[in-house]
């Protein structure tokens, strides 16, 4: 068993670190709340726009497509400037196209804004991972990454439950409307409560620059992102064709109900944070190893065609998915070394170029023995995964 890095600085105060997971987390909501935000409004925006589910789908590949390209130039820019700022700033940022987007008169316009918007998102994603490694390098780090991911859970569901909610009321403009509003104040607790970075870094954007191809060259950091990629590939396409699956027979369920099992996601809230614990003391390549083996058990319940069998199934695969990002953005922060938010930039385009995957690719899956077909190509990955972080991430400090 490896075990967490020995303390080689002075660990950070323990109300710093509270106030840290608190503010932190608020930066995974904000990160979030309109990522997948158009998921509950998609059939409002089909009849309203007269256009087809693929169309009005691009409200939502756009934007994760916006991340997938802009992290790796975001982390490079983000290197010169105060975390804590661009963390905020981008947050306050993102509200502007999130008014625009309430004001498209053409599905293309809406398109448009909700790319716009996955542009200034890695800002936060990206930025957030270097920042909690450099604050908290000292100890802690899995504990307030937790905090972060706990946030990108809660903030993931918040969004798409207010975005049909505003919807009902006020019409597809309102969801827009209110999500905007709860950037800004996202951004304004952000300012406020985020503490200050207390280490200061050398300012040379050439530097930067050069990091993004040394990050390239190091082994463990580029297992890290085949890891990030397979973590996202597995939860969206487990989440995506298990909504085929139950539509059909034994299950007929309606939209509203496949919509509502999206809240197995917040079983990660409870395992996520208790995680942020067994990483420290564990050591992130155990808990990731023993979290996705869990998630392949998870995807392997579903087979039982049982419906709360599966909803378990479906829980125990979330929760242990968000495990698995939490020790993998520790992880990204701590063996980055130097130019961070260029190494998470990249961490974060290849996990989101998975999801995009993860939506497309188990379709010949399906295709060709439906759910099981998928179950067995998802579990495959899985274990692949398990082998990559098992292999490769190893490292001077036994991380």
């Amino acid at each position: 068993m490896e075990m967490a890095a020995p303390s080689l600085v002075k660990a950070p105060s323990s109300a710093r670190v509270d106030r840290g997971i608190l503010a932190v987390g608020l930066a995974g909501f904000s990160a979030f709340l309109d990522l997948y935000a158009t998921q509950s409004v998609l059939p409002l925006l089909a009849s309203h726009f007269h256009a087809s589910t693929l169309a009005v789908g691009a409200t939502v590949s756009a934007t994760t497509i916006a991340v997938a390209l802009a992290a790796p130039v975001i982390g490079y820019l983000a290197e010169d400037f105060d975390r804590k700022r661009v963390i905020a700033g981008a947050a306050l940022a993102l509200s502007l196209p999130t008014f625009l987007a309430a004001l498209a008169t053409t599905l293309p316009q809406l398109i448009a804004f909700r790319f716009l918007q996955g542009v200034f998102m890695p800002a936060i994603f990206a930025v957030t991972i270097a920042y909690v490694g450099e604050e908290w390098s000292g100890g802690r780090v899995g504990k307030v990454m937790a905090g972060y991911v706990t946030g990108n859970i809660i903030g993931g569901v918040t969004g798409r439950v207010i975005s049909g909610w505003a919807a009902a009321r006020f019409g597809w403009q309102g969801s827009f409307l209110v999500l905007g509003c709860m950037n800004v104040v996202a951004a304004s607790g952000l300012f406020a409560f985020l503490p200050a970075p207390r280490h200061q870094r050398d300012r040379a954007v050439g530097a930067s620059f050069a990091g993004i191809f040394r990050h390239l060259r190091n082994g463990r950091l580029v297992a890290a992102y085949a890891v990030g990629f397979n973590v996202l590939f597995s939860i969206v396409a487990t989440f995506t064709y298990i909504n085929f699956y139950l539509a059909g027979p034994p299950f007929h369920l309606g939209t509203v109900a496949l919509g509502s099992i999206f809240f197995v996601y917040l079983a990660g809230v409870v395992a996520t944070p208790i995680a942020g614990r067994w990483l420290d003391r564990l050591g992130y390549r155990s808990v990731f190893v023993a979290a996705m083996a869990v998630a392949a058990g998870g995807v392997l319940f579903t087979l039982v065609p049982h419906l709360v069998v599966i909803l378990v199934g479906l829980a125990l695969c979330a929760s242990a998915i968000f495990v698995c990002q939490s020790a993998a953005h520790s992880y990204v922060g701590a063996v980055s070394g130097a130019a961070r938010s260029s190494a998470a930039g990249l961490y974060v385009s290849f996990y989101y170029m998975g999801g995009t995957v993860g939506g497309l690719a188990p379709a010949l899956a399906w295709q060709i023995g439906g759910w099981s077909a998928c179950v067995t190509f998802i579990v495959a990955v899985q274990l692949i995964t398990i082998a990559i972080a098992f292999v490769f991430w190893r490292q001077r400090n036994n991380v």
